[in-house]
């Protein structure tokens, strides 16, 4: 058997391991690991503290969602004098869109920090984003506002944040073609249907008409992705009339 001494240097050697990667990612040495630490552990570890409570990165997810919101906001209001409440929420939405913030987590490699009992492969590419929003939560609890704002300055908004492109990025395409359809009275209709084929994973199929002619086809392994594949596809056939609308 290990003895107590070994395995409380095994557990300082972990943490010291996890404490210079994290400081890579920050770019500043954090006051506090725990909330780092806890922004990494999945729900499958099972961790509760003395009081009971569940520890996992879901309520720092929970509220890295509200600081990313407030900042990308603040940033958006000031940078652009001119801007709507409309236009302001849509820019906004483009900066935090769930692709965007996977792609982030990606970059940044976070999941290679996960604690996790489920096999790091088998996560969906939602996790990159979920963490990425855990760690802008430990942030804030860590170095309050002002610091979870240098931290989203740094690596969001000066690397990522261009007006220009954002204005021409389109962060849902089912969104906007259902908003052209209802706009120019077409009929639309999403008909998904279960797709197993020859593959081990469910797919689903989509047909997506409108005025009852078929114009785009797709398939994926949720009926949510096969139908924004369908609708990128509708997009580019009818990307002319939808311009000439100004919806993007």
């Amino acid at each position: 058997m290990r003895s107590i001494r070994n395995i409380f240097n095994s557990q300082a050697k972990d943490q010291g391991n996890f404490f210079m990667s994290i400081s890579k990612i920050l770019r500043f040495k954090p006051k506090t690991l725990k909330f780092y630490q806890t922004a990494f552990t999945h729900r499958s570890m099972n961790i509760k503290n003395s009081k009971g409570h569940i520890i996992n990165y879901e309520r720092l997810e929970f509220l890295g969602d509200a600081m990313l919101s407030a900042v990308i906001a603040h940033y958006l209001y000031m940078e652009v004098p001119g801007g709507d409440e409309g236009y302001l929420t849509k820019m906004r939405s483009k900066v935090v869109s769930r692709e965007h913030l996977n792609e982030l987590g990606k970059d940044l490699n976070l999941i290679e920090l996960v604690e996790s009992k489920i096999p790091k492969g088998q996560f969906g590419d939602n996790i990159h984003g979920n963490l990425f929003e855990a760690l802008v939560g430990a942030i804030y609890q860590d170095k309050g506002y002002k610091g979870c704002e240098r931290f989203i300055q740094k690596i969001v908004i000066e690397p990522y944040v261009d007006i220009e492109k954002l204005e021409g990025k389109v962060i849902s395409y089912k969104s906007l073609l259902i908003e052209w359809c209802q706009k120019e009275k077409k009929i639309f209709d999403y008909n998904v249907y279960e797709d197993t084929g020859n593959d081990d994973v469910k797919h689903f199929s989509v047909k997506l008409s409108i005025d009852q002619k078929v114009v785009a086809k797709a398939r994926a392994t949720s009926k949510k992705k096969a139908e924004e594949k369908a609708s990128k596809r509708a997009f580019f056939a009818f990307q002319n009339q939808i311009s000439k609308a100004s919806f993007i």
